[in-house]
């Protein structure tokens, strides 16, 4: 005998919202479908681990896909908990115990149809409408006194059910396909978007006969049962990649929020082969269920290059699943996972300072994008900078940490100096200073080192200070014989600002030059030399006005001692020197953009020198 029912206005209203508005892609029936089979499965193994007795126990725990191009169907098979006659009517038919009547009731406040509903109300099996104009439901109880049942509804105003006769437990969902989805009863389709949803649910789903899910999903199991190579092989799954990665976390927790994370380090950098920006690479999961792939929000941009999985029961999810409901947890989420692999990254440098010097190499421009973008993680992250020294042999590295153990004293400063390399910046007339007094520089290579230092600013107490702006000067100038009284050295300085009038600042006598003439520095005292030439290159206003260096020189150069003899005999030529002089530090500086004016003066000296 056929029952005849009506969906309660509610679910009517509900069809209408999941059919028309409410999910973006309808292929998301298969996840839902898929996952509803493996809940009725983790309920049945629940009642038999709670000593239930139940129907057929012995029928093995799996799921299973089949498709009919011919008939155009395709149908959801599970061995789980399965339905009695009321079930159907309360779970498909009415409000019954679902959250159906707060999803409506929400939906109302919100007037619109993505409102932010959670996952939890249990209304995914009604997406089977979107793709559907039939649905059958055959189900059997795991009661041992109970019958199978059959439940059909044509995407009208209600449905039927009827006895379904001696069938196995569990449940199956036959989706009669509309004309506009027939693509959805391809083994293909349904292939891809079960690999790419549910591909880590835990029990077995077969597709046709074939199975499907042979990945486990080990970022749930404890550490000590997985191997290395049951880890490598899963990186090589979820990071397509051939080599096996440079370093992993596997990170449970369950305060503030219940996370089961495991993620990857490739070996290598792929935007370090001129390929642009990589996509992120770690996916965000609900109890195994794929909620987004490649997820933006999960980790801040600069740990864009992380491969791996992020698994949250605690992400309340609008009823598509395809829309984080609260950000403000998705935030915190992020601050947790970013906290907690910054820590991982100290503790690899601290334990294995190789394997770090390798990750930092590959993954540098990475971690001071974070110093320069992301306040929060900002001392943790300058934690993690490596450079040269002027302390340390050629080639190895040493970070602001282990600089700030080695000052003395009172002093509060680390200085660094940006060079294109190390042989530049140890004759760099702006080390000199440092050099003679022993203090210790850092050496950047990275033209954009110097914003890094600047968005860092201080580091655990100590001011970071580029070598151009320290306030330093010698201890104990070389002896020179030959060198300039302080009077004479105050009129040269008055003489060269003469002459070279607005194509300077100010011109001092240094007190921190030792084996350089001259050197310029930015009347700005906020700015260095390195600084304008990068904000020059970006055509910022700041660099506009170009002719504000300030000129230093240094009395006890020879150059310097025998200009000042010159230009009392020889105006002209003591001219040409000291704009030659001023050009030279330029160069130096990184400041002159155009040699010609400066290489047509110098071959003039030349002439006169050679006469």
């Amino acid at each position: 005998m056929v029952e005849q029912h009506q969906f309660q206005a509610e679910i009517q209203q509900l069809l209408d919202i999941v059919i028309h508005s409410l999910y973006t892609d309808r292929e998301i029936f298969v996840r839902e479908l898929i996952s509803n089979a493996a809940d009725a499965l983790e309920k049945l193994r629940f009642e038999q681990s709670s000593g239930q007795a139940v129907f057929q126990p012995d029928i093995p725990a799996g799921i299973s896909v089949k498709t009919d191009e011919k008939a155009g169907t395709v149908t959801f098979i599970d061995s789980g908990i399965g339905m009695t006659h009321g079930e159907l009517v309360d779970n498909l038919g009415t409000i019954a115990h679902s959250g159906t009547k707060a999803f409506l009731k929400q939906l109302a406040e919100d007037k619109k149809p993505d409102a932010r509903l959670i996952g939890q109300f249990g209304v995914g099996f009604y997406s089977a409408f979107m793709v559907g104009s039939k649905v059958e439901v055959l189900s059997r109880s795991h009661k041992p006194d109970e019958q199978g049942w059959r439940w059909t509804s044509s995407n009208g105003g209600g449905y039927e059910i009827e006895s379904a006769g001696d069938i196995p437990r569990g449940t199956q969902i036959i989706v009669h396909l509309k004309e506009d989805a027939k693509e959805f009863a391809k083994e293909e389709t349904l292939k891809r978007i079960a690999e790419r949803y549910s591909n880590f649910i835990q029990y077995p789903i077969e597709l046709n006969g074939t199975r499907l899910n042979t990945i486990q999903a080990i970022w749930g199991r404890n550490k000590s049962e997985i191997t290395d190579a049951d880890y490598n092989a899963f990186y090589q799954y979820v990071g397509h990649d051939h080599e096996d990665p440079l370093l992993r976390l596997h990170f449970n927790a369950d305060a503030p929020l219940s996370i089961q994370s495991l993620v990857f380090v490739p070996q290598h950098n792929r935007e370090n082969l001129g390929l642009g920006q990589t996509k992120p690479g770690v996916s965000l999961y609900c109890k195994k269920v794929l909620i987004e792939a490649h997820a933006p929000d999960l980790f801040p941009s600069w740990l864009r290059f992380l491969r791996g999985v992020v698994d949250s029961e605690d992400l309340p999810l609008n009823i598509s699943r395809q829309t984080m409901q609260d950000t403000t947890l998705m935030q915190k989420l992020n601050r947790v996972l970013t906290g907690r692999f910054l820590k991982f990254l100290d503790e690899t440098a601290e334990k294995d300072a190789v394997t770090y010097e390798k990750f930092y190499r590959e993954y540098q421009q990475c971690i001071k994008e974070g110093v320069a973008n992301d306040f929060t993680h900002r001392e943790a992250l300058g934690k993690l900078l490596r450079y040269e020294s002027s302390t340390t042999d050629p080639g190895k590295l040493t970070g602001l940490a282990d600089y700030a153990k080695r000052i003395t004293g009172d002093k509060k400063e680390i200085y660094y100096l940006l060079a294109p390399n190390r042989e530049s910046a140890e004759g760099s007339p702006y080390f000199e200073v440092f050099q003679s007094r022993g203090i210790e520089v850092l050496f950047l290579y990275d033209a954009w080192d110097e914003f890094v230092m600047e968005h860092l600013r201080t580091f655990d107490g100590k001011t970071l200070r580029a070598a151009e702006k320290a306030d330093l000067d010698l201890l104990t100038p070389p002896v020179a014989p030959d060198a300039l009284s302080d009077n004479a050295a105050q009129e040269l300085a008055k003489w060269i600002k003469e002459k070279l009038a607005e194509r300077v600042g100010a011109v001092r006598v240094s007190k921190r030059l030792v084996s350089s003439p001259a050197v310029v520095l930015e009347s700005d005292r906020t700015m260095t030399s390195s600084m304008r030439r990068i904000l020059k290159n970006m055509n910022r206003d700041e660099a506009k006005n170009e002719g504000i260096q300030d000129l230093e020189i240094n009395p006890r150069h020879p150059v310097i001692v025998r200009l000042d003899k010159i230009r009392q005999t020889n105006q002209e030529l003591a001219v040409k020197v000291v704009e030659q002089i001023n050009d030279n530090a330029r160069v130096a500086a990184g400041l002159l953009d155009d040699p010609r004016p400066m290489l047509k003066r110098l071959n003039e000296l030349l002439e006169q020198v050679l006469k």
